[in-house]
């Protein structure tokens, strides 16, 4: 896995977007087609869109190899790296209806790929080891993103995250005797992880109805 070349990938791509003129005013016009749920800064709301956008697509890197590492020291990378290896692949490679996009669209829809990959990922570890294999909760800036990406090409992207993510659902994975020694391990430590979210840090909160 090229975690190196991801971020040159990523590095370069935001600077080119920084030397040009910023999005804030296409990200304003979808201000008020986004969900009602989503609640964003009183001031400023079209930067922290923004903002948001940049560092969801620069938390790729580091999620994928936060994943990749846990998957490790669980003894189930054989199985959970080809998974991950995909998401980066999305980044280096995308599939080819993104080819239509460009620019910062194009890396949001990336992202949005790879960080729905290690979001699935990330689920099927809590069902079986009782904790989250990220250091980041990315579940609501997902939901964020998804909204920003608008449909059907969400729709397009998260079809192809299941695809690339069906062999997570091999229980064997899970059953090995490394995966047992760790998850042994993990309830002597009784460790308690509480992962910040991503976008409550960007100021982007979802507030659902009562």
């Amino acid at each position: 896995m090229n975690i190196a070349a991801l971020r040159e990938r990523i590095d370069s791509a935001l600077q080119h977007e920084v030397a040009h003129p910023p999005l804030v005013a296409d990200l304003a016009t979808r201000i008020d087609n986004l969900h009602r749920s989503i609640r964003l800064p009183a001031e400023d709301a079209p930067g922290a869109l923004l903002r948001f956008v940049h560092a969801y697509i620069e938390k790729v890197p580091a999620q994928v190899e936060a994943a990749a590492a846990v998957a490790s020291a669980a003894g189930i990378d054989a199985q959970i790296k080809p998974v991950l290896r995909q998401a980066a692949t999305f980044f280096l490679s995308p599939p080819p209806f993104m080819q239509e996009y460009q620019g910062l669209a194009a890396m949001l829809g990336e992202a949005y790929l790879a960080h729905r990959l290690v979001e699935e990922v990330n689920d099927r570890y809590i069902a079986h080891f009782g904790q989250p294999l990220i250091p980041l909760d990315t579940t609501v800036a997902n939901l964020v993103a998804h909204q920003l990406i608008g449909e059907p090409l969400a729709n397009q992207l998260d079809a192809a995250v299941h695809q690339a993510s069906d062999t997570l659902q091999d229980e064997r994975i899970f059953a090995t005797e490394s995966a047992d020694h760790y998850r042994a391990q993990l309830a002597e430590a009784a460790q308690d992880h509480a992962w910040p979210c991503l976008s409550r840090q960007l100021g982007i909160e979802l507030q659902l109805a009562h």
